[in-house]
This record gives structure tokens, C-alpha cells and sequence, in this order.
């Protein structure tokens, strides 16, 4: 689009909602152009709402205009879906922050989306309550950003993830009018359900401005266990045995036997010589109830004569320790590589070891490093591709290595993004994954709620294809 167009569009929003709530000089647009992905694109104008109404203004005016619009929360993504890839505007909701109602005694919280999800579970902690999505991200990233992206973290296993614990929704589709969605009830079947489809559409459906989220008492006690294991045979075994009785851990995280090999060589913490996997597991619920809760827990873990090593922690400094191996990973990661790619992907648990498996073959044909870790509860894994994009070698390597990750997983039944969100750098893969008639319908969806198509263009899903294309 023109600068013209963009200077135009600027005036008439610095008339409806203040001058103050806009940046436009290239100086300062450019940090808005990028996220965690390796993209960026700078757009041509910023825009800051504060609330509902304001966000209707600026994508009436934007729609009439044929701007692009592409919505931001802290821009912690890693898949390019805050990247404003045809430059255009970048809607921040950072300024959207209030809490517009709090009821305990109904298990419920009505925020706008610009809201931290540390500050979240600060203010509903205070009542004894929590939100179950816990990115690992959570001391920056936003609740808009959670609902676009459907993010989880370690505890979805046992409560879900963000579509799970959201009741309704307040959004602003392309042509700039105002949907409500969903209920402030947990039961509720009248008409269709809008909340949960524009969860996950990463704002190519409309702007998500307020959000009625469904809270759960916060357990009066936690425990940890820690288990190293010979092999991801022998770990995804023990994850099939703990997902297959009733004591429901609170978080089951696995790091495979590369990732290990990692800390070894890069790190202080003291991992077993033979330990080719660890599994971390975390356990919570009532005080009078915990130590048989532990007990079952522990048993499930464990599988005798295979030299399995299991330490439970009871105390949060005892706790502490048991994280030191998960926590020092990340770091470790970042300083070998990093600007490494990292995909998430998600199998069916008892086909964690074949993926596993293939993911070094894969690693090996390629010669790339390769180290996994993740959620091992629901099968979600972080599958880290340690490269250097200043090598031309490594990076044409890793493109073919990571075709063949997507391959892998769609033939273990698997599908190619748990938490992580499609944005822009995944969704030509997604045709591999979605037939064409399915593809055209979610496209269908696309031009109902943004006939104009100036919601995050190129993200989510491939564009159509124009029509006479295949004449």
C-alpha cells in the first residue's frame, strides 16, 4: 500500500482516538516488525488501543482504507504470527489491560487481552485460584497471545489448554463490527461455537479484545518426581502407564538422551553416565491425600530390573533441585546455538520412541544436531534443530531435514503444531496435513469473517488460489 494511504489512514485515527496512540516514524515501527521467528517486516503504522470500542475504530477505518491489519501482544510467538508480512498496521494491545470483572464464587475472570499471564495469576492467585495455560513464556506473553495461539505449556495435561479454560470472548471481525461469543456459564449450547474457533486462529479472524476465562482452585500441595531412564523406550513406556491409571499427573516433561548428552558437555548439573532420557513429573492435590497419590504415582514411573533412578521431592527447595537438569536446558540451548529452529509437534504418546527414533536418523542423514524435549503427556514435542543460519550449508540442510520432521510425524498419526501456532513460517507445510476440501472450507471461514482479507494476511492457513488458476 501507498505511504499516502498509510499517512491518511494515521490522520483519521489520530482524530478518533489521540496522536499518542500512534508511531509512524521507521525509527520505531521497526521493532514492531518482528517476533521470536526469524522473520521480519516493518509496518507503517502503530496503533495502540485501550479498549473494545477503540479497536472497532481503527479496523473500520483500516477496512475502508484496504490496510492490512496485524495484531500484537508482546510478540513472544516463534512462528512469525505477529509479523506484519505485508507491512501495513500492527494493532498493540499492550495498553489493554483491565480487568473488567472478578467472580470467585463463580470461577470466573473478564480481562482485556493485553494482560500478562504472570500479572493473571498473580490477581486471581490471591483468591486461591489459578489459570491453567502456563507457557513457558508466561512472564511476558499475553492472554491475547495465549487465545491466538491456543498456547498449553506443561500442566494442559491435566487441565487442558487455553481453549479448554475460556468460556467467551469479545472480538472485532474485518469489516470492524463487534462479536460476542460463548457464555459466563460452563454449560451452553445456543447457536454455534464462535469462542473456540477463534481461539487458535491467530487474528486472521478478528481481534480478541476481552476474554471471560474459566479458573480452577489452585491444589493445596505439590510434588515432584524426577526419573532418568536407559532409554525414550523405557520413558515413553512409564508415560503410557502414568496417562493409563486414574492418579492423573499435573505435568509429565521429557528431555531425550541428545539433549542430556548436552548438559553434560555444557553444563554443572549431575546426570547419570547411563541415563538416555529423563522424565520430570509433577504431582498435585490434597495435603491428606498427596503421599498415596505420590505412591501411585511413583509405581506407574517405575519399571523394576531396568535401572530406572527416581527421586521425589517434597519441599519446594528439594523441588528446586530436581529442575536444575530441565531448567539449565534452555540456556544451554541458546548459548550452543543460538539462533537454532525450534518446531513443536505433537504424536500420539506411544509413538514417541519411533519419532524419536527417526528424528536421529533424520539428524544423522543430515548432520544436524537435533535435541528434544517437551511435554511427554499429551505427546507434545519441542524438536530443536541446532543450526546456524549464517551457514548456507547447515540452512539448506535443515530445510530438507525439517520436511522430513513434518513427514514423520503426519505418518505417526501426529499433527505438526501443538502450542506453538502456524503463523507464517509453518503454513505451506499444512497442506500436508489438511486435505483440499477441508482446506477450502477453513478458507470459506476465512472470507466470512474478513471478506476483506486485511486481517494478518499470509498466516495460518496458505492463500487460495486465484481463481482461473488451474484454467
Amino acid at each position: 500500500m501507498s505511504t499516502m494511504a498509510i499517512e491518511t489512514l494515521a490522520k483519521h485515527l489520530a482524530d478518533r482516538i489521540g496522536a499518542d496512540r500512534l508511531v509512524t516514524d521507521a525509527g520505531s515501527t521497526w521493532a514492531y516488525g518482528m517476533d521470536n521467528s526469524r522473520v521480519h517486516h516493518a509496518p507503517g503504522l502503530v496503533v495502540f488501543p485501550e479498549n473494545h470500542d477503540e479497536v472497532v475504530e481503527v479496523i473500520r477505518a483500516a477496512a475502508e482504507a484496504r490496510i492490512p491489519v496485524t495484531t500484537r501482544g508482546r510478540g513472544t510467538g516463534t512462528a512469525g504470527g505477529s509479523v506484519p508480512v505485508e507491512g501495513g498496521v500492527v494493532l498493540v494491545t499492550d495498553r489493554m489491560t483491565r480487568v473488567i470483572d472478578f467472580r470467585p464464587e463463580d470461577r470466573l475472570i473478564v480481562v482485556e487481552t493485553g494482560l500478562i499471564n504472570a500479572d493473571l495469576q498473580r490477581i486471581v492467585g490471591e483468591k486461591g485460584f489459578f489459570w491453567p495455560p502456563d507457557p513457558t513464556s508466561n512472564a511476558l506473553c499475553t492472554i491475547g497471545g495465549n487465545l491466538g495461539a491456543n498456547a498449553a505449556g506443561p500442566h494442559a495435561v491435566k487441565y487442558g489448554t487455553t481453549r479448554e479454560n475460556v468460556l467467551g470472548l469479545r472480538a472485532v471481525d474485518g469489516q470492524g463490527r463487534s462479536i460476542k461469543a460463548g457464555t459466563q456459564t460452563t454449560k451452553g449450547v445456543v447457536g454455534h461455537d464462535l469462542t473456540r474457533l477463534l481461539i487458535g486462529s491467530e487474528g486472521t479472524l478478528g481481534v480478541i479484545t476481552e476474554a471471560t476465562l474459566r479458573l480452577t482452585p489452585l491444589p493445596e500441595t505439590r510434588r515432584l518426581l524426577r526419573a532418568f531412564y536407559p532409554d525414550m523406550h523405557a520413558a515413553s513406556r512409564a508415560v503410557s502407564r502414568l496417562m493409563g491409571q486414574p492418579a492423573t499427573p499435573a505435568a509429565i516433561e521429557f528431555i531425550d538422551g541428545n539433549a542430556l548428552d548436552l548438559l553434560r558437555r555444557n553444563s554443572a548439573v549431575a546426570i547419570p553416565d547411563d541415563a538416555g532420557a529423563m522424565l520430570m513429573i509433577e504431582v498435585d492435590g490434597d495435603e491428606s491425600g498427596i503421599d498415596g497419590l505420590v505412591e501411585r504415582i511413583e509405581a506407574a514411573a517405575n519399571d523394576p530390573g531396568k535401572g530406572i533412578d527416581i527421586a521425589v521431592a517434597r519441599t519446594e527447595e528439594e523441588q528446586a533441585r530436581l529442575w536444575a537438569a530441565r531448567k539449565a536446558l534452555s540456556p544451554t540451548l541458546r548459548q550452543v546455538a543460538p539462533k537454532k529452529i525450534n518446531e513443536d509437534v505433537v504424536v500420539p504418546v506411544s509413538r514417541i520412541p519411533r519419532l524419536i527414533t527417526t528424528l536421529d536418523e533424520i539428524a544423522h542423514r543430515h548432520a544436524i544436531a537435533i535435541v528434544n524435549f517437551g511435554h511427554a503427556g499429551n505427546g507434545n514435542i519441542h524438536v530443536n534443530l541446532l543450526v546456524n543460519p549464517d551457514d548456507a550449508r547447515e540452512m539448506a540442510a535443515a530445510e530438507k531435514a525439517l520436511a522430513e520432521v513434518f513427514d514423520a510425524v503426519l505418518a505417526l498419526d501426529g499433527t505438526l503444531s501443538g502450542e506453538h501456532g502456524i503463523g507464517y513460517v509453518k503454513r505451506e507445510f499444512i497442506s500436508r496435513e489438511i486435505t483440499p476440501e477441508t482446506m477450502a472450507l477453513m478458507q470459506g471461514i476465512k472470507r466470512v469473517f474478513d471478506p476483506l482479507g486485511i486481517l494478518n494476511p499470509h498466516k495460518k492457513l496458505p492463500d487460495p488460489e486465484p481463481p482461473g488458476s488451474d484454467d
